[in-house]
């Protein structure tokens, strides 16, 4: 099977602009708002083809949830679950999105890139960008 480029970029800009959005919120409600997500995303695939499995990985996704309501290393881990339940369905079930064939294979682009930031701690965009901003520019600072 060919992989269009678009199915590989698009979901690297999805993944950016969810963090870019999600970075809006101040702490601890980005963490919460995280926790939400990776639980929503834990049943996106319920009726996926995958049988009986499909209820274990949201139970097992739906605690890390839980545990993300407190800890972004459970939300990453979700995330990065939720990219081996991508690629299962990619390969042998049924797409995210019924009417396009590369969904699945998308989303397993777009959810490792939000797993690396929850494990840097989901630190918002725009603080970063605030911070070089201070420690790089300015007259003399080189």
């Amino acid at each position: 099977m060919r992989i269009p480029l678009v199915d590989v970029v698009a979901p690297l800009i999805v993944a950016a602009l969810f963090i870019a959005a999600t970075s809006a919120f101040k702490e601890p409600q980005r963490r919460h708002f995280n926790a939400i997500m990776i639980a929503g995303a834990g049943a996106a695939y319920l009726n996926g083809g995958l049988g009986v499995w499909e209820f274990a990985f949201t139970a097992v996704v739906t605690y890390c949830a839980y545990r993300g309501l407190h800890s972004y290393g459970f939300i990453g881990l979700g995330w990065l679950l939720h990219t081996g339940w991508d690629v299962m369905h990619h390969l042998y079930g049924n797409p995210i999105v019924p009417f396009v064939p590369t969904s699945s294979l998308g989303c397993a682009i777009c959810d490792p890139m939000i797993a690396a930031w929850c494990f840097a701690g989901a630190p918002s965009v725009y603080g970063l960008a605030i911070k070089r901003k201070l420690t790089t520019g300015g007259p003399g600072r080189g």
